[in-house]
């Protein structure tokens, strides 16, 4: 895993050029005006550094962190900047795919990492149920985190039922 991370950081740098070219194909306080143009990529960038990071360190990488990781600001005043919506929506194409991983990590013989995720995602959804989404975009993609939800706390719990969750918690391959 951390091979394929490193390789993966690397494909930013092509992305930090792409974007930098971007940033001088319209006035600076155009950016709503053409940002539909790039929302949805902005979004999958935002997706790929997160799961980089969680792959790496198994938390939640910060929109300032990941504007530095594209090379892009974080702030909307310094210009060409990481909207905070396309940062939420890529997080949770993040929580989709680590629903996945649970799955996929069962199939591998790694009972313990869909714990580990499972723990990830309910703080993850503990934290935007504090947010106040209007009826748009962003909150129809939180709704479907409730799913992700749903299908890690399933994994976890035919991990319980067949006794392997505490092969997970109690070994040292279990341990954080």
């Amino acid at each position: 895993v951390p091979k394929k991370c490193q390789k993966a950081r690397e494909h930013f740098g092509t992305v930090r050029t792409q974007l930098a070219s971007l940033k001088t194909k319209f006035p600076a306080d155009q950016y709503y005006r053409f940002h539909e143009h790039w929302r949805f990529v902005l979004q999958r960038l935002v997706f790929l550094a997160a799961f980089v990071v969680y792959l790496e360190t198994e938390t939640l990488v910060t929109r300032e962190a990941v504007a530095e990781i594209l090379g892009i600001e974080a702030d909307r005043e310094r210009g060409f900047h990481l909207d905070i919506e396309d940062y939420l929506s890529g997080v949770l194409t993040l929580a989709s795919e680590l629903a996945r991983l649970a799955v996929n990590s069962v199939t591998a013989g790694d009972y313990s990492r869909p714990l580990r995720i499972s723990t990830f995602i309910n703080e993850l959804d503990s934290g935007f149920r504090l947010l106040n989404l209007k009826n748009d975009s962003l909150r129809k993609r939180y709704d479907g985190l409730k799913y992700d939800v749903k299908k890690i706390e399933e994994v976890v719990y035919d991990l319980s039922i067949r006794g392997l969750n505490k092969e997970a918690t109690g070994g040292a391959g279990g341990e954080k």
